[in-house]
């Protein structure tokens, strides 16, 4: 399985989406710092996840989630 996901950063309030095959571990690794684009707004808490069964299906997803429409979407959905 694979996973779009969308973080919330407890420190500043931004969004972040991304995609993984373990969604727990992910979630630690942006919370530890290990994650270079969100190293300095960590940490972080779920506020939205995908679940699907191809990698394809789940990149098609998170670019959604990236682009303006997607963008928009979310601001109606989560603020």
């Amino acid at each position: 399985m694979f996973y779009v996901y969308i973080l919330q950063s407890l420190k500043d309030g931004r969004t972040y989406v991304g995609y993984t095959e373990d969604l727990e571990k992910r979630l630690l690794e942006h919370n530890a710092g290990r994650s270079k684009s969100t190293r300095n707004r960590a940490p972080f808490k779920i506020i939205y996840s995908e679940e699907f069964l191809s990698q394809k299906e789940a990149k098609a997803r998170e670019l959604f989630w990236k682009s303006g429409t997607g963008r928009r979407k979310m601001k109606g959905f989560f603020k």
